[in-house]
């Protein structure tokens, strides 16, 4: 029989990335140009750009906000999702010998993500010398955390510094598990849940924790609308140590409902997409 752990992380690690866009496909309309209010807004030491990780759109957008602060001047370090954090020595090697962007995702990228998508970022890191910092957990470190709970993967003055030796907010830990649920159509398995929702934090103290140790420079996090919410994501986390920050948090969503996740919203076009949850009520 597979052990009760065993099963929750193989079911985790398993899940396919469209299932993680369930509940993103509501109303929108295109936009050809980055809001006025974004382009418009000063730069703040940490901007942080979601994304629907397959919306084409929302990638377009995002990296013409960021061309224009990077041309107009700024040089800001680019903190990655898409880079695991034990892959830093790869990312330096990389930007430090290639040429173009395809040459960096030759080096470093692993299977997770479509690359192409990012192309144009990681170009604009090379040619504006911008660095690029791996932000994410590694599988096995994800399912360190799912085994051994949310402060598995730091050290101890890490876990001082974001006081995960007392219970992490009862309303910031029930947001996270609706999210996560209904992300996964509502069908996730109970025993999951708890594991997941110390995943996703963790994902979000690393990036907040990997944002601080570029100060002083200022910082962009490119990563899923999840991680950049300023209620109980990597803006929150990134409060709870470094309050002084100026800080800007931007959804790229495909709905106009904000809810005070972010500072700030673009609303995309809902991208052309299977239902996410078939493959998920198949198998029930």
């Amino acid at each position: 029989m597979i052990s009760t752990y065993k099963a929750r992380t193989q079911l985790t690690l398993a899940l396919p990335a469209a299932v993680l866009l369930a509940g993103c496909a509501s109303g929108g309309k295109p936009a050809s140009a980055p809001a006025a209010d974004l382009l418009e807004a000063k730069n703040p030491q940490v901007l942080l750009l979601g994304e629907v990780h397959d919306n084409v759109q929302g990638h377009k957008l995002r990296y013409e906000l960021l061309r224009q602060r990077v041309e107009a001047g700024w040089r800001p370090a680019i903190v990655m999702e898409q880079f695991d954090r034990e892959d830093q020595d790869l990312v330096d090697k990389a930007q430090k010998g290639c040429a173009d962007a395809q040459c960096v995702i030759q080096v470093v990228a692993g299977a997770r993500w479509d690359w192409q998508l990012y192309y144009p970022v990681i170009q604009l890191a090379l040619t504006y010398h911008l660095p690029l910092v791996a932000g994410n957990l590694s599988r096995a470190d994800a399912s360190r955390v799912v085994r051994d709970g949310v402060k598995a993967t730091f050290d101890p003055q890490s876990i001082k510094d974001y006081k995960l030796d007392a219970p992490v907010p009862a309303a910031v830990r029930n947001a996270q598990q609706q999210e996560i649920v209904t992300g996964h159509c509502n069908m996730l398995p109970e025993m999951m849940v708890g594991g997941m929702i110390d995943a996703q934090m963790s994902r979000d103290i690393w990036m907040a924790k990997i944002i601080r140790d570029q100060q002083p420079k200022d910082v962009v996090l490119i990563a899923g609308n999840g991680h950049v919410r300023k209620d109980i994501g990597v803006g929150y986390w990134l409060k709870q140590v470094a309050p002084a920050l100026t800080m800007r948090s931007v959804g790229f969503v495909e709905s106009r409902d904000n809810g005070g996740r972010y500072d700030s919203i673009q609303t995309l076009a809902p991208q052309q997409r299977d239902d996410p949850c078939k493959q998920l009520k198949k198998g029930k």
